[in-house]
């Protein structure tokens, strides 16, 4: 299980900025880019949140393996 915890680790952290970025672009905070479809649309700040929940359970995980 050692084997697993550096990639668990990174794979966590780009699903968490992944997640972030969506949160931002759903609201409207990170309207980049411009002619995105994701800008302003809260059901994408929705999935961006759950990814950012699944993403800091990985950490969570990686952390204590």
């Amino acid at each position: 299980m050692k084997s697993l915890k550096t990639p668990l680790l990174i794979i966590s952290c780009l699903v968490l900025l992944i997640g972030l970025i969506w949160i931002g672009q759903g609201t409207g905070y990170f309207p980049y880019p411009r002619e995105s479809f994701m800008i302003s649309r809260m059901p994408w700040a929705w999935r961006g949140a759950g990814l950012a929940i699944a993403a800091f359970i990985g950490i969570r995980i990686s952390r204590k393996l």
